[in-house]
């Protein structure tokens, strides 16, 4: 049986093998079910979706962010911003918000069976995602983060930092808040 996977978006991804120009194996996933489909996933990798619902093989992360850490994040975002309905990335040292690329809340007030498509998850479905803030491990003995933003200026580009490094609790308290709103930008 061919390895499958099923995104958040309902379709199905088969993994396939290949072979690079100089003769090595490679491993992509596919929405194909034809061609050199594999049975099993090599040792050391592992299946990765990522917030835009793309399906990966990647090689096994390292796990510097604890199972803590990352609910810390997750429980901010229910807290001090229910209504952006962000998605959260943990890779090796960094936790990843995204955000909506769509204004939900806008399309709600615009939209009147919004909710409709809602309850049946296909709203969801075909939402993409941005990041916009990090959390990124700053000392692992103490367990302090700096906070990044990312920087939509077209000479940037980029993340920036924003704050000092503080415990997990605190950036979160601090920053999550200003997700969806004129402020986030003012974050320096």
């Amino acid at each position: 049986m061919a390895v499958q996977h099923t995104n958040r978006r309902g379709q199905s991804f088969y993994l396939h093998r290949g072979t690079t120009k100089t003769g090595k194996a490679k491993y992509f996933f596919s929405l194909n079910n034809h061609g050199e489909l594999v049975d099993t996933v090599p040792q050391g990798f592992e299946i990765y979706e990522n917030p835009n619902a793309q399906v990966f093989l990647r090689r096994k992360q390292l796990k510097l962010i604890t199972d803590e850490e990352l609910a810390v994040v997750e429980e901010g975002l229910k807290r001090y911003c229910p209504q952006e309905r962000c998605r959260v990335e943990v890779r090796q040292g960094a936790i990843t918000v995204f955000a909506p690329d769509q204004n939900l809340a806008e399309l709600e007030r615009t939209i009147g069976f919004l909710s409709e498509l809602k309850a049946t998850g296909v709203f969801e479905r075909f939402t993409s995602y941005s990041p916009l803030l990090q959390f990124v491990l700053a000392n692992k003995e103490k367990r302090t983060f700096i906070t990044r933003r990312y920087c939509f200026r077209g000479s940037i580009d980029d993340w920036i930092e924003i704050g000092r490094p503080d415990r997990l609790t605190k950036v979160v308290k601090k920053f999550v808040r200003h997700l969806g709103q004129d402020s986030f930008y003012e974050l320096y």
